[in-house]
């Protein structure tokens, strides 16, 4: 599916602003909002989500405003992974991966259908949880409790996927071992997955769509070759740095920050 940004507005506070923002977020690719703090990669997918209204403009799927698409439809057509969620940590994995199925269900269904337990199981299989299914969430690791929240997103069968900082306090193994799935969601399954990253290698390696933001406003946008730029870095990272590049790949080095020099 196809999501268009359409000159869209939002405002929370005094001293941040979204205004006049369009973009378009390509069907069946990787896709990356980066930039510092503050810049609104977070407040942007959850614009897209419809969890925040807009003061003006809209978000398009497929040509549709998400804001007229009731929200158990909307639950079939994307679901989002928020930064480190927390709860339920005394549910078993199964138990917390049968929770995505709820937008499938109708007001008077109960319990599990072979259907659901058919996703169930094709969830826990592509995020290797099949060993953990009867675990509780407290007794996972940080990798392996993300991979279990994936698992519920993935439950809801979406075409879409948006995933707000998912490698937040994951070491760099569950960090890569996380990344490497969602490309393989990606690559096998079609899906369009819009993340935020911090980490600048991470973005270039992955993505295949690259939106650098800044202030409230998408600054440049295109492969991640054509964003990250020495100029990009250090206009918006307020950061000096060295660029490789490596079988075709991008490596991005820090030197130093720019943000007090003369």
């Amino acid at each position: 599916m196809k999501i268009n940004i359409e000159d869209l507005s939002f405002s929370r506070k005094k001293d941040f602003e979204i205004s006049d923002l369009s973009l378009q977020i390509e069907q069946g690719k990787m896709t990356t909002l980066v930039g510092p703090n503050g810049s609104g990669k977070s407040t942007i997918l959850r614009l897209i989500m419809c969890l925040l209204e807009p003061k003006s403009g809209c978000v398009l799927l497929d040509g549709i405003n998400v804001a007229s698409i009731s929200s158990k439809k909307l639950a079939k057509e994307m679901t989002m992974l928020s930064q480190s969620p927390d709860g339920l940590l005394d549910v078993v994995v199964h138990d917390l991966i049968a929770y995505g199925r709820m937008p499938h269900k109708s007001f008077l269904s109960t319990g599990i259908s072979d259907e659901d337990e058919a996703v169930i199981k094709w969830a826990l299989t592509v995020c290797n949880l099949e060993e953990l299914a009867y675990r509780p969430l407290h007794t996972l690791s940080g990798g392996e409790r993300q991979r279990a929240w994936l698992g519920m997103a993935l439950a809801q069968k979406t075409p879409v996927l948006l995933l707000d900082e998912p490698t937040t306090y994951l070491d760099i193994a569950h960090q890569l071992e996380l990344l490497d799935l969602l490309t393989k969601l990606n690559r096998d399954y079609g899906m369009t997955i819009v993340l935020v990253l911090h980490d600048l290698n991470q973005a270039a390696l992955y993505s295949d769509q690259i939106f650098a933001c800044q202030d409230g406003k998408i600054v440049k946008t295109g492969t991640p070759h054509e964003v990250f730029t020495k100029e990009l870095l250090a206009e918006v990272f307020h950061i000096k740095a060295e660029i490789s590049e490596a079988y075709g790949r991008l490596s991005i080095q820090p030197v130093a920050s720019t943000r007090f020099s003369s």
